[in-house]
């Protein structure tokens, strides 16, 4: 294929009008193996498809663009470097948007390559360039450049060159474009702080930390919200909740939820707030995050309490997150009535509130009722069994309502909740109680689409995870449900029937 390669190339260098000849290489490169251009891009004149990147019709620049991303492929990144960098820099300047993609991506190959990262250090003008692209207005390319300098983080050596050489300089002048620029250099700070203590460091000394946690308490709102989603980023790092802690911020955060109760635009920034304490009580410790700072569950049963579209489902959210793990469902029990009063207003809503929300409710109260064999504890099980009591006078009858409804969403998600239910003896034991719950269960014209199959036979085999379904449902029910599961999801009974014409 090497030859065929190299004859079309010559073909398109002696072409005024190459088009044609480039859908040919095109259709040739895309049907040989990256293996096999190997030995075809060694010999190749790739000088030939870049140099006809330069030209304002865009079908040629769109093909030469597929190309190079399949002949790059096949190039070792320390090559990519030494032989086409006057290539590469040209492309990051190039007025079309995809080319400076398709460098980037390429640069960044480089950049993750510890012989590469040493070749990109004697790059300054490129690396410059590549720092530039963080503010192109498409957000294709500047993710791309912001991941290809990211990836130069990675070492000790790419991290001084970023952050104690010029480069932090055109990191910085690059920021005063406008605000989204800023926040996209904040995007690579924190992704960059994220890797390790020591990367933490550098962007501490570089001040860019610093001046992210001064926006949480800026005056543009929409300015603090993405501020507050970045340091939330930073937040799930150990160290970087440690710098956190050091700086106050999360002191500073619980005082500014305090605050948004008399901020008419508070429904702005105040998820964002709540979000980043669920997330720290997540990867962190609920009962701690709880203890230590009371106003975030607080805040967070008053949103879930009060209907409002934006505050509700972040609550909801923030609910089925915490109490999906035993140390928050512990959490919220110590609560007692102030909880009880919550899962009644949810279950309300679950009931008859918009199907956006109804379905949230759903989700949330799935998770809070969920509990793994390896976590059933007597307390733990009395625990969940008496949320799911309050839901209503006849819960098992109002879920199943809701799971019967002409609403995809509604159904998976009302299946959700007997598969969390489901593994637990006291809900095997209101699922047989209940007259025709099994028949329905097993049932397979209840639920046509795929989700409504897979989740109905998820339901299934949570039945029949628990050690005591045997003895609860007795053996011919237990015979059938496992004649459902070893069916599959998407098994169709097969009906004979023979038509007779004629007789009378």
């Amino acid at each position: 294929m090497a030859a065929p390669i190299q004859s079309l190339l010559n073909e398109i260098c002696a072409s005024e009008d190459p088009i044609e000849e480039l859908k040919t290489l095109r259709t040739a490169v895309f049907s040989t193996p990256v293996s096999g251009l190997r030995q075809a891009v060694s010999g190749a004149r790739l000088e030939i498809i870049f140099g006809l990147l330069n030209t304002n019709d865009k079908e040629q620049i769109e093909l030469c663009v597929e190309i190079l991303s399949r002949f790059l492929q096949a190039l070792e990144p320390i090559q990519l470097a030494q032989n086409y960098k006057t290539a590469l820099q040209s492309g990051l300047s190039h007025p079309d948007d995809s080319v400076k993609v398709l460098t980037l991506t390429q640069i960044g190959r480089v950049a993750a390559q510890a012989d590469g990262v040493t070749q990109m250090l004697n790059s300054t003008e490129i690396l410059c360039d590549v720092i530039q692209c963080i503010s192109v207005e498409r957000i294709a390319v500047a993710k791309e450049a912001i991941a290809t300098l990211s990836k130069l983080s990675n070492t000790k050596a790419g991290l001084d060159a970023l952050f104690r050489s010029d480069l932090l300089n055109k990191l910085k002048d690059v920021m005063l474009t406008n605000d989204i620029i800023r926040y996209r250099v904040y995007e690579l700070i924190v992704e960059v702080s994220s890797v390790s203590p020591v990367s933490l460091g550098y962007c501490a000394n570089s001040s860019l930390i610093s001046q992210l946690l001064e926006e949480l308490t800026g005056d543009d709102i929409l300015v603090r919200a993405t501020a507050i989603e970045m340091v939330t980023s930073l937040a799930q790092s150990q160290h970087g909740r440690q710098y956190l802690a050091q700086q106050g911020i999360m002191d500073k955060i619980s005082n500014m939820i305090i605050a948004a109760e008399s901020d008419a635009f508070s429904s702005l920034y105040l998820p964002g707030l709540v979000k980043f304490f669920g997330s720290l009580a997540i990867v962190d410790s609920p009962q701690q995050v709880c203890e230590k700072y009371p106003v975030f569950l607080e805040v967070v049963f008053s949103m879930a309490m009060n209907l409002d579209p934006t505050l509700t489902p972040v609550a909801l959210d923030t609910l089925g997150v915490l109490g999906g793990t035993v140390e928050g469902k512990q959490v919220l029990h110590k609560t007692g009535e102030k909880f009880t009063s919550v899962l009644k207003r949810i279950s309300k809503v679950a009931s008859d509130g918009a199907t956006e929300l109804r379905v949230r409710c759903l989700e949330a109260l799935a998770q809070l009722l969920t509990l793994p064999a390896e976590q059933q504890t007597d307390d733990l099980l009395l625990l969940t069994e008496s949320w799911f009591n309050c839901l209503s006078s006849q819960p098992m009858a109002m879920i199943r309502n809701i799971s019967t409804q002409p609403f995809p969403e509604l159904h998976c998600s009302a299946l959700r909740i007997f598969t969390a239910i489901g593994c637990q003896p006291w809900g095997q034991q209101l699922m047989m109680d209940t007259p025709g719950f099994l028949e329905w269960v097993m049932d397979r014209s209840v639920g046509t689409g795929k989700e409504a199959k897979d989740c109905k036979f998820e339901l299934v085999g949570a039945l029949l995870s628990s050690s005591s379904a045997q003895q609860i449902f007795g053996a011919h029910n237990y015979l059938k449900l496992k004649t459902y599961l070893n069916e599959g999801p998407y098994y169709i009974n097969a009906v004979s029937s023979v038509t007779t014409e004629g007789a009378d």
